[in-house]
Formats: C-alpha cells, structure tokens, sequence
C-alpha cells in the first residue's frame, strides 16, 4: 500500500490510560485490516481508546450490558454516497485499555499482539462482519488470522498454557 492510498485514521487516547500502543501503532493495524478489505484509501475510520467507565456506558447503553468489554463497533449508516474526493466514514470504535491489557495477561499473550487482534476484530465488525452464529465466526477469525499473521502476529484463537 502506498501513503497516497492511506486511509484516515483519527485516533484518541483517554487521559490518564496506561501501556497503550501509540497512535501510530493503531493506525498501522487498521490500515492493514482495511487494505484485507481492500477499503485503504476508500473510507475512514474513528478509534476511541476508553475507560472501563465509558465502556461500561457505552456497552450498557448500545448493548444492553452493564460491564466494560474490550472493544465495541458503531457502523455508519447513510442514506447518501460522500463527495467523490472524501473518504466514506466506516464508523467509530471503541477499545477499552485496561480491558484488553487485562486479557491479554489472562489469555497469556503478549499486551501488542492482544491489541493487534482487537483493532482488527474492531475493523471487521465496521465492515459488516460478525460473529453471531458459528458460520459467520468462523468467516470472521479466518480473516482475522490472515491480517494478523501479515502483520506478524500468531493465531489469537490458540491456547496458550
């Protein structure tokens, strides 16, 4: 992918979270999830790192469940096409940072590579992918193991001991 097809990526941090990836980072795995998608250069995307207080709110008031979650999606839906020279919003995400870091010491991977798959798995659900019955979970972490492992990152769904 060359820069002229990058994607925009508007990133933000809460105030006061620790051992989060920097910006650049983020923005490195949504673009390889979009150019999978092949959607680089075509839409932008907004990604939100929160607290367990406004995941929380968020899953509690778009989900109807009353605990932070690791990373929640919010699609666009339009009713017209942007101006042909503007990026088409895919939508906003939502990516609790002590959630992830909290999993990624439960499931005993490293902290980056738990935020790699949780980024991308943020992605593909603006893409319209989802994980609601095993046929589509299994479309979707197929497709998450190929942007991964092109961005070096082993198999999220392996065990590890």
């Amino acid at each position: 992918m060359n820069s002229s097809e990058a994607s925009l990526v508007d990133v933000h941090i809460a105030e006061g979270l620790v051992d989060i990836p920097d910006r650049a980072v983020l923005n490195q795995w949504v673009e390889l999830a979009l150019d999978a998608l092949d959607r680089a250069g075509k839409v932008s995307v907004s990604l939100s790192v929160v607290d367990e207080e406004e995941s929380r709110r968020l899953n509690r008031e778009y989900r109807d469940q009353d605990r932070p979650t690791n990373v929640l999606s919010f699609p666009m839906e339009f009713d017209a096409a942007p101006p042909p020279d503007e990026p088409l919003l895919l939508g906003d995400i939502a990516i609790c940072g002590p959630v992830v870091a909290r999993e990624a010491r439960e499931q005993r991977k490293s902290a980056e590579d738990h935020w790699a798959h949780i980024v991308t798995h943020g992605v593909l659900h603006l893409a319209g992918f989802d994980h609601e019955d095993d046929a589509d979970a299994e479309v979707m972490e197929q497709l998450e193991k190929k942007i991964l492992a092109r961005g070096g990152v082993a198999d999220p769904y392996i065990a590890r001991d």
